[in-house]
C-alpha cells in the first residue's frame, strides 16, 4: 500500500521543515493529535510514541523519526501499533519562495492475515492515514504562511 498526500505552501523550505520536524509541539499546533513522547534521542534520530485521533477514533504508534535537513526530508518507521513497519518520507521541495511538501506512506499488506491488500489500502491508507496526513498538511501550511507572512 503506498499514500501520499501534497501541498502547496507559501513559505520558505526551512520554515516548514523546522515545523514538521519538531515532533514533540504536534499536540500544541496540531489538534488532532493527542500526544507525542520523545522516548530516546540521538544525532539526526528520535524515537517516539505518537497518538492521533481520525475523527473520534484514536490511534497511536512508536516510531523511529530520522532527520535531513541538508537535503531535506524526514522519515519515519514505524516501530509498533497497526501500522507497524510502515515507512514515512516527508519530502520537501523548493520552488523559489514556496515549499511543495508531500507525505509518502508506505505499508507492506502481506502483514494482514485477513483482508491484506484490501485492509491495508481502504481502512488503514484511505480511512486512516489520509485523513491524518491532510489534516497535518493542512494545518503545516496554516502555520508556516502565518509565520511567514
Amino acid at each position: 500500500m503506498r499514500a501520499s498526500r501534497s501541498v502547496e505552501i507559501d513559505a520558505p523550505t526551512e520554515t516548514v521543515y523546522a515545523l514538521a520536524q519538531d515532533v514533540a509541539r504536534w499536540p500544541e499546533i496540531l489538534p488532532h493529535y493527542r500526544w507525542v513522547r520523545v522516548v530516546s534521542e540521538g544525532t539526526g534520530e528520535r524515537i517516539v510514541e505518537m497518538a492521533a485521533r481520525r475523527d473520534f477514533i484514536p490511534v497511536r504508534w512508536t516510531a523511529r523519526q530520522t532527520l535531513d535537513p541538508v537535503t531535506p526530508r524526514i522519515g519515519f518507521t514505524h516501530l509498533s501499533g497497526w501500522t507497524k513497519g510502515m515507512q514515512v518520507a516527508w519530502l520537501f521541495d523548493r520552488r523559489g519562495a514556496r515549499t511543495a511538501v508531500t507525505i509518502v506512506h508506505e505499508l507492506d499488506h502481506s502483514a494482514f492475515s485477513i483482508g491484506g491488500a484490501w485492509f491495508a489500502r481502504r481502512v488503514i491508507g484511505d480511512f486512516f492515514i489520509q485523513s491524518i496526513a491532510g489534516k497535518t498538511l493542512a494545518r503545516m501550511k496554516e502555520l508556516a504562511e502565518k509565520q511567514h507572512a
